[in-house]
């Protein structure tokens, strides 16, 4: 392991489950995040004064093989579910393969989530260390893969920008056009949030939503909405697999407990949220979306396009405090 040394914030080259891997120091080293850049960015940790806040599930390698999502992934090009194995969007049909190796089905045989982050190759394109914050910018060209281009047909290139302060995790997602084609925007991340040391029945959990939209038998958006207020109150026995409207003011949404709040602010560019505890679950997802479930088969107002040379960001961040 080698060490870049900075007075304050500290970047730390590392490795998790064999795959290479970025450790941030928040200059305090209050909070530490490490993102695998040998696997699809994802944030494998994040420990707060020791504590780790993140669900490891399956592991890195199981998510980087099979797309079984863990810690903090980034779930593109789409996130959540697609309703069958053919979409147009931009001008351009495609047909999915189960034969392609890249799709992960959810329990009916639906794609969900995106293709196979073990196919991407991701670069660290800057890493800086100050007295303030750690900051890793990567990047991710789509794609020299023909099995990705030919499930997803609309060059562009993903920067992730991950910055790490002493009270809060702030990652920014742009994607560029990069073809002669728009490309649609539906992608999200998936925090698995947890209390470490504090029973489920003790977190305290607050959705600052007021919009759910309706699902149907298979989890997919009908199209409908209902009002909702789902009040501050301890998460329980309660389980949730919901698609909400984003907050107008980005949120915040909490969970807090045992003397900890974690906070996920929606800071810009993500217009849905969805909210993800199964029963018995030792975590809770607050997760960012640019788009609902199934965008890319319904279109519509809701599925966004970036035109060739333009660029989209979407940014969220992660707070962090003694409570």
């Amino acid at each position: 392991m080698s060490r870049h040394v900075v007075a304050g914030a500290r970047i730390v080259e590392t490795t998790v489950d064999g795959f290479a891997a970025r450790t941030l120091v928040s200059p305090q080293g209050t909070l530490e995040a490490t993102f695998v850049t040998g696997a699809g960015m994802v944030g494998s940790s994040l420990r707060h004064e020791g504590a780790e806040l993140l669900d490891p599930r399956g592991g890195v390698a199981r998510w980087a093989a099979h797309g079984a999502t863990m810690g903090l992934p980034l779930l593109h090009p789409w996130a959540n579910r697609l309703e069958g194995f053919r979409y147009a969007a931009a001008g351009r049909a495609v047909a999915l393969s189960t034969a392609s190796g890249v799709l992960h089905l959810d329990g009916n045989g639906l794609p969900i989530h995106g293709l196979l982050p073990g196919r991407s190759r991701w670069e660290v394109t800057a890493a800086e260390a100050t007295l303030s914050a750690a900051r890793l910018q990567t990047r991710m060209v789509f794609s020299q893969d023909p099995a990705l281009l030919a499930a997803f047909p609309f060059p562009h290139e993903v920067h992730l920008d991950v910055m790490l302060r002493d009270d809060a995790l702030v990652v920014a997602t742009t994607l560029s056009a990069t073809g002669d084609v728009a490309v649609p925007v539906s992608f999200g991340f998936h925090p698995y949030l947890r209390l470490p040391g504090v029973p489920r029945e003790q977190w305290l959990v607050d959705l600052p939503v007021r919009q759910r939209l309706v699902l149907d038998q298979r989890q997919l958006p009908t199209g409908a909405l209902e009002a909702v207020h789902i009040g501050h109150a301890p998460l329980g026995d309660r389980t949730f697999d919901d698609a909400f409207l984003a907050p107008p003011d980005g949120g915040p949404f909490t969970l807090a407990g045992g003397g900890r709040r974690i906070a996920v602010e929606f800071v810009r560019g993500y217009t849905m949220a969805q909210v993800f505890s199964p029963p018995h679950a030792a975590f809770i997802c607050f997760e960012p979306m640019t788009a609902p479930a199934n965008a890319l088969v319904r279109g519509g107002p809701d599925l966004r396009l970036v035109g060739p040379g333009d660029r989209f960001t979407a940014v969220f961040a992660i707070r962090v405090a003694r409570a």
